[in-house]
């Protein structure tokens, strides 16, 4: 079968994130199908951006056919990163008749967090005879109305939202990261049989070689240990959505606790967090730069607990998929999730402790609660995580499951 994936944002494991159409793109190689993933040449979620002279550049990544599209640069969610979303969409549709000319696509994924790309799919499906599946990441234009501030009446909301419309209405089936946007995507117009929950997932068995940074960090890290230190360890982006405010804020609190908070990535509030801290006079924090994501398994294997907080949003409502979650299960962490949703994987498969967001005070309680556990203890609630993630969460399955829906 021959598979066209739309992501404006896709990445690969060099490059950095999105990493989601990498992952399942290689599993169906790997079952023999075609894979060609359209995105553009920059996104703000890379750590390197590929380098082209021209539209439709091609490029083989681990057997997937990567077509790049160029498109202007810009910082933050502002005008320049909407006429991105315009650049990207318009070329595809103008192009629409060579694309399936040259990649005959019996499958169409849209999949780049905005819902403008449905129209381009839904030409091409057209056009082609293909199956269409819309991919839900966020919920936009709701995102930006219920997080971002914006009015539903603003143009761009307007625009977004028949482009939402059209998606739910015009593909064969729904495929979403959150497991309660069923009903919100039922009340614009998705058929009740066409929804179907496929959340993210980890590659197992991908501890290589770490770098010598990712070495340094980890051997930072064990000399904590050594010490008797109990490791919290977060890992990922250091932006307001994530709260890790709150853990410092937690942390200053248990400063006699012999727990030690390690945070590691990167991101807008990085700076303002390490000043904090340091006004704090906090002895039992410390800051690291990201690792790659070939080191992330490797690194995790170095904490006792993780921790994954985010801000108090009623988008929550429809779930939480991050990435940190899957991976945090499949190291065997017990994990301090502060997130107020109705359902996680953390939840669901009770591998570590689950409170509203904001809750400074309980996410010391749970950090206390493990600390004061046996290591038996600690293994037996991470080894209930991992385990869920082998049966359910790797992408090899998650790639059959998208497939399967056919």
């Amino acid at each position: 079968m021959n598979i066209l994936y739309i992501n404006h944002y896709a990445g690969s494991v060099e490059m950095g994130m999105e990493f989601r159409p990498y992952y399942l793109a290689k599993e169906w190689v790997k079952m023999g199908h075609q894979v060609t993933i359209i995105a553009a040449d920059f996104s703000h979620l890379r750590q390197i951006n590929p380098k082209i002279n021209k539209d439709f550049t091609e490029e083989m990544i681990d057997g997937i056919k990567y077509v790049w599209l160029k498109t202007r640069t810009y910082e933050g969610n502002g005008v320049s990163r909407a006429i991105t979303m315009f650049q990207f969409v318009t070329k595809i549709l103008c192009k629409s008749k060579q694309i399936v000319e040259k990649y005959k696509p019996d499958l169409v994924i849209t999949s780049s967090t905005y819902p403008l790309d449905t129209y381009a799919g839904q030409r091409i499906a057209k056009k082609s005879k293909a199956k269409l599946i819309h991919e839900i990441h966020d919920l936009w234009p709701l995102t930006l109305i219920e997080l971002g501030g914006m009015s539903k009446y603003h143009p761009f909301i307007v625009l977004l939202q028949i482009a939402e419309n059209s998606a739910y209405k015009n593909s064969d089936y729904v495929v979403s990261l959150l497991k309660h946007a069923d009903q919100y995507a039922f009340e614009h117009g998705l058929e009740k049989d066409r929804f179907v929950y496929i959340p993210n997932g980890v590659v197992p068995n991908q501890i290589v070689e770490p770098t010598e940074t990712t070495e340094v960090i980890a051997q930072k890290i064990q000399h904590y240990k050594l010490q008797g230190k109990f490791i919290v360890g977060y890992l990922g982006g250091h932006a307001l959505s994530n709260s890790l405010e709150d853990l410092v804020l937690a942390a200053k609190d248990m400063q006699d606790d012999n727990i030690y908070f390690v945070l590691i990535g990167d991101g807008v509030e990085k700076p303002n967090l390490m000043q904090q801290a340091e006004k704090l006079h906090l002895n039992n924090v410390e800051f690291f730069d990201p690792v790659p994501k070939t080191d992330v398994p490797y690194i995790l294997e170095s904490f006792d607990c993780g921790y994954i907080g985010a801000m108090d949003s009623p988008l929550y409502r429809f779930g939480v998929g991050m990435n940190k979650i899957f991976d945090y299960m499949y190291a065997g962490l017990p994990i301090v999730c502060a997130i107020t949703t109705p359902s996680s994987p953390v939840m669901d498969e009770n591998c570590g402790i689950s409170l509203d967001s904001g809750d400074t005070n309980g996410i010391k309680t749970a950090i206390l609660t493990f600390a004061n556990m046996t290591e038996d203890e600690l293994k037996e609630i991470g080894l209930k995580g991992k385990e869920a993630v082998i049966e359910k969460y790797t992408y090899n399955k998650l790639a059959k499951k998208f497939l399967e829906i056919f």
